[in-house]
């Protein structure tokens, strides 16, 4: 299933012409029904300020919900490449039979995880994923098994830092995961048609430019929202920078 927030350019594409015709439509609606009793006008002008209240908070609310969770995905790809390079160095204890095949081996994984991070294509991801598997069961059989000859802190020490590896991927592929709920966007498009439909109820006629405010400043609020939340096809993305830094080190000795 195809998640409209996973494209943010269609979603803008789209939410624009959507809240400018039902801008439109609440003209046309007044132009209907006529002037309204003065009363009557008081009311809905008091729940149109109390709706674009709430549409601004929720907005900001949405907007802090997605900037949290690009920050936790450039501090789990930071943590990654820290945990690589810190077993990198860890396994020069091992044996001299077993260390560069262990260093091979997150030589290898590192360039995975480098993939993961710029790949767009869902297929080639999937493969990916089964690499870095395939490659996570070879370096904790590997590791455990060249420990089985050390002193057993240095074993636990060795061991301690593959699984802060291995955990790091995990928490990586859940703060990928960790995405802004369906229904916070839902009530957000709710809001914003409502408002619009308001806006243009009230808008004095004749005035084509003012109704496209409120739908240009709504539409791009809600492509920037999903651009930050989308973590591989957004313009806004985590950039492996230090797995980049690590593997440039790692491969030039």
């Amino acid at each position: 299933m195809i998640d409209p927030t996973d494209h943010p350019i269609p979603l803008l594409a789209v939410s624009l012409p959507t809240f400018w015709l039902t801008a439109w439509l609440g003209t046309w609606w007044r132009a209907r029904k006529g002037n309204v009793r003065e009363e009557l006008g008081d009311f809905v002008a008091i729940v149109l300020g109390a709706a674009l209240t709430l549409l601004g908070l929720i907005i900001a609310f949405t907007f802090s919900m997605a900037v949290n969770r690009y920050d936790q995905r450039k501090n789990y790809e930071e943590e990654e490449a820290n945990a690589i390079g810190t077993e990198y160095v860890r396994a020069d204890q091992l044996p001299a039979a077993d260390a560069p095949k262990v260093h091979a081996l997150l030589k290898r994984y590192l360039d995975q995880r480098i993939l993961f991070y710029e790949t767009r294509n869902t297929q080639e991801l999937g493969q990916i994923n089964t690499r870095t598997a395939q490659l996570q069961s070879e370096m904790w059989s590997a590791t455990s098994t060249s420990v089985a000859a050390l002193p057993s802190p240095m074993s636990t020490f060795i061991l301690g830092g593959m699984n802060d590896v291995l955990n790091s991927q995990g928490y990586t592929q859940a703060a990928w995961w960790n995405r802004i709920p369906a229904p916070a966007w839902l009530l957000l498009i709710v809001i914003s048609i409502f408002c619009n439909l308001l806006i243009g109820y009230f808008a004095p006629r004749k005035s084509p430019f003012f109704l496209l405010i409120l739908p240009i400043a709504l539409s791009v609020s809600l492509f920037l929202i999903a651009d930050i939340d989308s973590p591989r096809h957004g313009f806004i993305r985590v950039h492996p920078q230090n797995l980049q830094s690590l593997s440039e080190s790692l491969h030039s000795q």
